[in-house]
């Protein structure tokens, strides 16, 4: 029996570039009733930075599929692409603080700098950027940035972490409290070139914003917790509890993909799929 806590706060935030599968039924899922168990509440997110994929579309068939899932949220539902200004407002203040710094690289660049070394460091999503653009002088970015070379924006996280000053840590419900290493990440993007802001940064400030308590979330993400903790210590956001979850697998063990659209909600809605039913299955 779950002990009630009504100043438990959830959320769902998917990103709109395809329709909704049994993967993200299950983790809208467990968010869901981890809030409704305890007598909080469940919010609904659309993480829609990506303006080249995110389509509207989509959006609708999100409403569309939670509510066939007999879900329900808040009102009104956030949605990131209207919310450029609160990230630009948070970026400014890690440029003040001098914890980011321009980065004129294209991918050719990186890949190149990376070939050249033997030993470069890796992550779990592949080599860590080797901080080419940390190094340059002031001159030099004022020189690129004058000329009009497109750049991007990127955490000094060597100069975070001295400013940090201590170990960071965070509680995950599966594995327990856990040390914080945001080295095996690096110097992490925080605005794009074609986008004003990044995945790591507008969740960090939407979650404070929306006074998200508990993060579940797949495992996939647990890695980029590393991360956000730090720029949570940053911006002075509590850190929330988090819950990463196993990830659905297909009948092939495969992770179930919105390329895959027989496995979508949508065709099993067409398909005539009792939800009730699917909700029982896909239960924790």
């Amino acid at each position: 029996m779950n002990r009630p806590d009504p100043t438990c706060v959830t959320r769902f935030a998917p990103s709109p570039t395809g329709r909704l599968h049994k993967g993200h039924a299950y983790s809208a899922l467990m968010a869901y009733r981890y809030a409704k168990t305890r007598g909080g509440r469940f919010l609904l997110r659309i993480e829609d930075i990506d303006t080249t994929r995110c389509k509207p579309e989509f959006t609708d068939g999100i409403f569309e599929d939670l509510k066939w899932l007999g879900l329900t949220w808040e009102e009104p539902v956030r949605q990131q692409s209207q919310h450029f200004d609160d990230y630009q407002v948070a970026l400014q203040e890690l440029k003040a603080k001098g914890l980011a710094y321009p980065c004129f690289c294209t991918r050719k660049d990186i890949e190149a700098e990376i070939t050249k070394s033997a030993s470069a460091p890796h992550g779990p999503d592949g080599p860590i950027y080797p901080g080419i653009c940390r190094h340059l002088s002031g001159a030099e970015r004022t020189a690129k940035t004058a000329a009009g070379t497109p750049h991007a924006w990127r955490l000094d996280l060597a100069a975070a972490l001295k400013l940090i000053g201590e170990p960071l840590e965070w509680l995950d419900e599966v594995k327990g409290v856990i040390r914080a290493t945001p080295e095996e990440l690096g110097d992490v993007v925080l605005a794009r070139k074609d986008t004003p802001t990044s995945y790591h940064l507008s969740v960090v400030v939407d979650d404070a914003l929306q006074s998200i308590t508990h993060i579940i979330r797949g495992e996939d993400l647990f890695h980029a917790t590393h991360i956000h903790v730090v720029l949570q210590r940053l911006f002075g956001y509590p850190t929330p509890v988090y819950l990463h979850h196993g990830l659905m697998l297909d009948e092939g063990g495969q992770r179930f993909a919105k390329r895959n659209k027989s496995v979508t909600l949508e065709s099993l809605r067409t398909a005539g799929v009792d939800p009730t039913a699917l909700m029982a299955a896909l239960t924790p």
